[in-house]
């Protein structure tokens, strides 16, 4: 258990279960974002003097009303009166823009935060998590807060002053009516706290289904051409509006709350100013009070009656804050991928062999997916991973670029753990070419500079590109290399996106290579091309292939079969043919026992 109390899992990350919310999480989420004091401190001020202006307008209205009803007017208090009608309006101006500054600034700063962790957090957090609830973190809960610090938060205080000051200029003026109006604060405040409660647990279930509503919703448009082209659009529209509906349902609740608390709120009220103007007219024609007394008594019940309401809208901001908090500290407390950076090794001799030992692997919550895995790579060699699906193959590359961490069992560099590094340094010696290789949103040069750390020449990328065979197609772009590629790399073609991420690692000149059938997404006419600028780029680098057609392999230093995650052969292509049942019947399927490898197979 962390200090947050969230159970740790084997095998990467952790469980996020619901953190209890305490106020000092909430004091040090604001904290974390560094809002700016001195305008805080400004806007406190502003506040209290809106306040304090507030409080002796309606004193200054007694002198008035009771000057009229005398028959006398003295223009000095109607002076006065004008100045603290000033004074309110232009402190209460400036406190909100300061405080909707402030409010802004530390979402702002929140999010940054929130964004930085995000972004360092394991893969293993992003396979159990849709994309869009993540985002609905980051952008919703913390708009929740936002709300609470720009438009509650030191109306809170300036609301409590203004009572208090008005209860004690009541008690001033008459304290038989005060006592009356206090009589009342205890009912609002039973009234209150039972549906602050409620408010409480349905603002985190709101929270949570807009959350989960937004996932779906990404992942929906993201993959919408699959939609599209499965006529799955109705199906997607009936799971949509069942979302929505759930949605629907939550903030029905919470309306049903509020519908029933400022109403009730609102009545105790009245009853309590009912109460007050008959007995203020009894004093009155008692003459035990003054006309002017009474108007100022109404008038400051008033400035206790609209605070009363603001704080009961403090109190329902502060619940939903208290469910936004919860959600954000659950990411923040998450475990990063990468801890004590500076206390790991440098890779600074990568011409080693790559060793797994005993390695076995499940992912959480899973059945194990690598069993017991003894395999050395020797430096500069090929190495081609091959197998039915759902082998292991794909796992075994996570473990390599350690998305993941083995179960039982240790991969090493040489003699060193590889998790004794460096995370950074480490990735920085593989390369990863995908079968399906991921295109970001942007121009072709910003892909193929995507992740260097420093600058990169037109030179270079004119190089990248030709060995990639995909200079060609780049010069036939209305923009050449800053045409912009669309979402995923939509506006290219399977075969295009293919060439860019393989001129992007030729630029990032890896040592490792991690290939997944790397040209299998290329026509027939630039895929010979392509292969030879692959093999260019394998000479003297240690290349791992995942291999779906064993044409491509057949020369490979060594082949590795797996079945159901275990290591069942290990050898030459025509040593496998020769013992291994699999491999023979893999190789027949294809055609390949009494084919002759062509140039497409690799031999660096």
């Amino acid at each position: 258990m962390d200090q947050y109390g969230n159970a740790e899992q084997e095998g990467g990350g952790k469980v996020l279960p619901p953190v209890s919310f305490r106020w000092h999480d909430f004091v040090n989420l604001i904290k974390l974002a560094q809002p700016p004091k001195a305008m805080f401190v400004l806007a406190v001020i502003l506040s209290l003097v809106d306040t304090l202006s507030g409080l002796i307008v309606p004193y200054l209205t007694k002198d008035v009303v009771d000057l009229m009803t005398a028959a006398q007017i003295e223009y000095r208090v109607l002076l006065w009166l004008g100045l603290a009608f000033l004074l309110q309006a232009v402190a209460s101006g400036g406190s909100i823009y300061i405080l909707s500054y402030i409010g802004h600034f530390t979402v702002a700063g929140l999010r940054r935060r929130l964004w930085k962790k995000v972004i360092s957090l394991p893969v293993s957090y992003f396979d159990q998590h849709r994309t869009g609830e993540t985002i609905s973190r980051l952008t919703g809960d913390t708009a929740v807060i936002k709300e609470l610090i720009s438009q509650h938060l030191i109306s809170f205080f300036s609301n409590a002053i203004s009572i208090v000051g008005s209860v004690l200029i009541l008690s001033y003026i008459d304290w038989q009516m005060t006592v009356i109006l206090l009589m009342a604060i205890p009912l609002v405040f039973l009234l209150v706290r039972p549906m602050g409660k409620k408010i409480h647990a349905i603002s985190k279930q709101l929270q949570d289904e807009t959350a989960r509503t937004s996932g779906f919703l990404t992942g929906v448009v993201s993959e919408i051409r699959l939609v599209k082209s499965y006529h799955a659009e109705e199906q997607e529209q009936q799971k949509g509006n069942t979302q929505i509906d759930n949605l629907f349902r939550y903030s029905l609740k919470e309306a049903k709350v509020y519908a029933l608390l400022m109403p009730l709120m609102t009545l105790t009220l009245m009853g309590v100013l009912v109460v007050i103007v008959s007995y203020g007219g009894i004093r009155v024609a008692s003459g035990g009070l003054s006309a002017g007394e009474l108007v100022a008594f109404l008038l400051y019940l008033f400035m206790i009656a609209i605070p009363f309401g603001s704080l009961a809208a403090f109190y329902a901001a502060l619940q939903k804050a208290m469910g936004a908090t919860e959600r954000i500290m659950a990411i923040l407390a998450h475990d990063e991928e990468e801890q004590n950076e500076g206390d790991k090794r440098q890779v600074e001799q990568v011409n080693q062999p790559i060793r797994l030992k005993g390695v076995s692997f499940a992912y959480p919550q899973g059945k194990e997916v690598l069993h017991d895995i003894h395999l050395t790579i020797q430096p500069g060699s090929t190495t081609a991973l091959v197998g039915p699906s759902g082998s292991g193959k794909t796992t075994m590359f996570a473990l390599l670029e350690r998305f993941y961490q083995p179960t039982k069992g240790r991969i090493l560099l040489g003699d060193t753990p590889i998790d004794a590094y460096s995370l950074r340094s480490w990735r920085k010696q593989i390369g990863y070419v995908a079968q399906d290789s991921p295109i970001m949103a942007g121009t072709i040069r910003e892909n193929l500079c995507y992740g260097m750390d420093r600058p990169v020449s037109q030179d270079e990328l004119d190089a990248a590109a030709r060995k990639a065979y995909a200079e060609e197609f780049i010069a036939s772009l209305p923009k050449g290399y800053d045409t912009e590629v669309g979402e995923r790399g939509i506006k290219l073609s399977g075969g295009q996106r293919q060439r860019i991420a393989i001129a992007r690692a030729i630029l990032h000149d890896p040592q490792i290579l991690l290939l997944d059938e790397a040209t299998s997404n290329l026509d027939s006419q630039s895929e010979i091309w392509v292969q030879k600028a692959i093999l260019e780029l394998m000479k003297g680098r240690t290349t791992i292939v995942i291999a779906h057609r064993l044409s491509t392999v057949v020369k490979a230093d060594q082949i590795v079969v797996l079945e159901e995650g275990s290591v069942t052969g290990i050898g030459t292509h025509e040593e496998l043919l020769a013992s291994h049942a699999l491999y023979r019947e893999l190789a027949n399927h294809q055609f390949l026992a009494h084919e002759t490898p062509g140039a497409d197979s690799l031999q660096p």
